[in-house]
């Protein structure tokens, strides 16, 4: 992290201060986060509002893991030092990038954005390039990880103006262009992460995903495989289920749904296919993602089909590979194959994803 009050904003802390917030500076920086924490302590003991110890505290709560100490101590960095650039940035960080999977909310992601684009400005206006490409990437992060990806390309252009070569940056924007569907431009952007950094597991493991989305799944295989060895604790194995033994959860699921949702389905077909069909991704604009658990095809119940569509316009179909992935383990897999299916049911009669994501059904 860029060392809060490194550079000239604002009046500089008195003596004994100056010399805390340095200590927890060097503490943070050798990875000791308990030892920078105390010192960070001890200078807010001393001045309760300087800005430089209230981030320390901050970003070291965060790095112990301590979450919701972390999310209060940046509030009240945040309160102190509302135009540091720094302290924006750093807040930002923790809210787009800083969260377990599990603690992170879409609002989470919305405000860090909005802090993300405040920095920004902050970040020009104090003319640092540096610190604006990161902003900019943090935007282009936020975005992606809110669906808004041909948003989140913008930003990462900028920072990548900025810095052309910032692996996270070529990384991020990879991430977007496979979510775009555009697979030959998102493999340039990660082989060119990998012409710098060889071993980046997420350029491999992302590699691996857009070689399975164009229909090399052998090559595909190879990648994920790699990806797992540079990287076992971060990409698990997917759930072992074969075709027909999906097909066997999908029925059970099918089963176990309400007497209404059965009744739907009488007259809706259930497919299994392995991933999308890219046709069915770029149907609408912008596309789907390659990653979607199962769709919906078809007008919904409240509209009619049209005659070209022949008797039946309607299907559902869930993706063994991507739910495989999705899930931890068997038990995960059952469940998440009923909520896709509560899912596009949702579709059929006539609910947005808002709708779905009010219901828990995201």
């Amino acid at each position: 992290m860029r060392r809060p009050g490194e550079s000239p904003r604002g009046p500089a802390p008195a003596e004994p201060v100056e010399g805390l917030v340095e200590a927890a500076a060097e503490a943070f920086e050798d990875g000791r986060a308990e030892d920078a924490l105390a010192r960070a302590e001890e200078a807010i003991g001393v001045a309760p509002r300087s800005v430089a110890a209230l981030h320390y505290r901050a970003a070291a709560l965060a790095e112990l893991g301590r979450i919701e100490d972390a999310r209060a101590a940046y509030e009240r960095a945040l309160q102190a030092g509302k135009d540091d650039v720094d302290v924006v940035a750093g807040a930002a960080d923790f809210l787009v990038n800083g969260l377990p999977e599990d603690d992170a909310a879409r609002e989470d992601l919305e405000a860090g954005l909005a802090l993300a684009r405040r920095g920004t400005r902050l970040a020009r206006k104090a003319g640092d390039p540096e610190l604006v490409a990161e902003l900019a990437w943090l935007e282009g992060a936020a975005l992606n990880q809110l669906g808004r990806c041909a948003e989140a390309l913008e930003r990462l252009a900028a920072a990548g103006h900025e810095a052309p070569e910032r692996v996270d940056v070529l990384l991020e924007k990879g991430f977007a262009l496979y979510e775009l569907c555009r697979f030959d431009e998102a493999r340039a952007s990660l082989r060119r992460v990998l012409a710098i950094e060889p071993d980046d597991a997420w350029a491999v493991h992302q590699l691996a995903l857009v070689a399975e989305a164009s229909g090399d799944a052998s090559l595909a295989a190879e990648l994920d495989r790699r990806a797992r060895k540079l990287d076992p604790a971060g990409f698990r194995s997917p759930v072992e289920v074969d075709h027909d033994t999906f097909e066997q959860e999908v029925r059970l699921a099918v089963e176990s749904l309400p007497e209404r949702e059965r009744r739907a389905l009488e007259a809706i077909p259930v497919e299994v296919a392995e991933v999308p069909e890219l046709d069915d991704l770029t149907a609408v604009d912008p596309p789907l993602s390659p990653s979607i658990l199962g769709l919906f095809r078809g007008p919904s119940d409240g509209e009619p089909c049209l005659p070209v569509d022949g008797p039946s316009c309607r299907s559902i179909v869930v993706y063994r590979r991507n739910l495989a992935r999705f899930a931890r383990d068997q038990r995960e897999l059952r469940e998440q194959v009923r909520v896709t299916l509560l899912h596009e049911l949702g579709h059929l009669h006539g609910e947005s994803e808002e709708d779905l994501r009010a219901r828990g059904l995201e």
